[in-house]
């Protein structure tokens, strides 16, 4: 007999998520996480009196996206997001806003004219190509760039495409770029929230019906965005850091879910071909589903998959970050405005001042700004951190003076990257009554909106298996 309807493996913000909405189909779960604390990557702590997240984010698609449809369904204690403001590109000169569509890059003088213009036929090109399906998904950025671009420019495309998938633009796609930039909008699987008494024959008529009479319209909005396209549409910061939106999703959890830490899981047990259940230090644990939520590149360890399977799990590839943490002595006016920022000569980073959209992340009077970095896993960790806080000083002269915390983290930021032969798992394993849900199992977007998105296809997934 079953000890529980479902045990979810891990506990960072998918499994928690994962946890949430499935008991909320009145299921009793059981979260098992490997570490003391909950949250993974969706988590904060306190430094020297400065509250640091794990990672900088910006939590994007919150008007309509994932983590939004998941907030108004199943939470019962919602966070409040602060607008995250715009993007921003610094150079030797200081800040320029970022521009979102053909109009602002006109006028986007970081960049020589003659490769704004350039660039401008470029990204019109592929915008209307990946419109009407007349572009293939695994293109590099790369092979997209016009001929006779200036170096800048070269380093200015190569930061943004690591921004968005971690991996430089000749293993970056091009439809990455698209997405990322908001040019086009990722699509939300509908029907998950429906009675099952809807799901019949005309209601999934009267869906695909719709769909058609949109597609056109869909289409020309699609364009139009090169005029009207806004990068930070819908984005925002949580109040009071990301554990802030971690203990909306545990105070929103119902008494049928058991969380345990330091808790690892050993075996998934599989017994007639089905799941039946996890293997733990303390024991066998029995559940008629088990959501496994941790890096699917470890999944084999764990059970007996076919070959095949295994052998594109190994194709899955991942990036290592590394994120400096600065507390300032004082407010500066290099971080005077409100959003993130952009690096890219000589090396790429990403940048928030936190602490002006919530001063109560530094003590009074004082600054917080995040540095992230993409490093090389095959470097000296250390050499990495020194060259990243050179650069930190090239970009802000003068801030080695101000600052009072210097704080380091080195991460797997998604569990897998969008590159052009990556691999991204579905929530469906071969292994019948296993799930999979994490950011290595959807590649839409990033963080925890990519881990909102693989959780709604879990939902979806399991209500196709009556299983919810």
């Amino acid at each position: 007999m079953a000890d529980y309807d479902v045990i979810v493996v891990g506990g960072g913000i998918s499994g928690l998520l994962s946890a949430l909405t499935v008991s909320r189909h009145g299921k009793k779960v059981l979260v098992l996480e490997k570490d003391s604390v909950v949250g993974g990557n969706c988590n904060s702590y306190n430094v020297d009196g400065f509250q640091v997240d794990t990672g900088v984010h910006a939590i994007t698609h919150l008007r309509e996206g994932p983590l939004r449809r998941l907030m108004d369904e199943y939470f019962t204690y919602l966070p409040v997001f602060l607008n995250h403001g715009d993007y921003h590109v610094r150079t030797e000169k200081g800040l320029t806003k970022m521009p979102s569509n053909i109009k602002e890059f006109v006028t986007f003088d970081i960049l020589p004219r003659k490769d704004r213009f350039l660039l401008s036929q470029a990204l019109t090109k592929a915008l209307t190509q990946v419109t009407f399906g007349m572009l293939e998904g695994n293109q590099p950025v790369y092979d997209h760039l016009p001929g006779g671009l200036s170096m800048d420019t070269y380093d200015f495309v190569d930061a943004i495409s690591y921004s968005l998938s971690g991996k430089s633009m000749k293993e970056t796609s091009i439809n990455r770029i698209l997405y990322g930039g908001s040019f086009v909008r990722d699509s939300i699987s509908e029907g998950i929230f429906e009675d099952d008494q809807q799901e019949n024959t005309s209601y999934t008529s009267k869906i695909t019906d719709t769909l058609s009479r949109y597609q056109l319209k869909s289409h020309i909005s699609t364009i139009s965005r090169l005029a009207t396209n806004k990068i930070a549409y819908a984005q925002g910061y949580p109040r009071g850091g990301l554990k802030s939106l971690l203990s909306a999703v545990l105070y929103s959890m119902p008494k049928t879910v058991q969380i345990k830490t330091s808790s690892r899981v050993k075996k998934i047990i599989s017994e007639e071909g089905k799941v039946t259940g996890v293997a733990t230090d303390s024991g066998v644990i029995r559940a008629g589903t088990v959501v496994y939520s941790g890096f699917v590149k470890d999944l084999p360890d764990l059970i007996e998959l076919p070959a095949d399977y295994k052998e594109a799990l190994s194709r899955i590839d991942q990036t290592l970050s590394l994120t400096i943490w600065l507390g300032l002595s004082e407010k500066i006016k290099e971080f005077d405005y409100m959003g993130s920022e952009i690096w890219f000569k000589g090396g790429a980073y990403w940048a928030m001042p936190v602490s002006n959209h919530d001063p109560g992340l530094a003590p009074a009077g004082k600054q917080l700004i995040g540095f992230t970095f993409i490093i090389d896993n095959k470097k000296n960790i250390e050499s990495e951190k020194k060259r990243a806080f050179e650069l930190i000083l090239r970009a802000v002269p003068g801030i080695e003076k101000r600052i009072e915390m210097t704080h380091y983290q080195v991460t797997i930021p998604e569990k897998a990257a969008v590159t052009i032969n990556g691999f991204f798992a579905t929530s469906r394993p071969p292994v019948p009554n296993l799930y999979l849900a994490g950011t290595d199992t959807d590649n839409r977007s990033m963080g925890i909106t990519r881990a909102a998105y693989s959780v709604l296809e879990l939902l979806k997934a399991m209500k196709e298996d009556k299983k919810l």
